[in-house]
């Protein structure tokens, strides 16, 4: 559950992000809109995948 809040949220911030940079450079409030959504729907799929890959990794840990 911590790895979904974590990706909700980092991806949230990057939505807003993706969406002034999408308008500034296209112009367009919705290309630049429907950029960031595309981006943050495929961001979100590989941050859940990538997390739980290191979840299952032991390098590094103590205990």
């Amino acid at each position: 559950m911590r790895t979904v809040v974590k990706a909700v949220v980092w991806n949230a911030l990057g939505l807003i992000v993706m969406s002034l940079v999408g308008l500034v450079a296209t112009g367009s409030a919705a290309v630049g809109g429907a950029m960031a959504l595309i981006n943050t729907a495929i961001g979100f799929l590989f941050y859940i995948g990538y997390e739980r890959l290191w979840a299952n990794i032991g390098w590094g840990r103590h205990g």
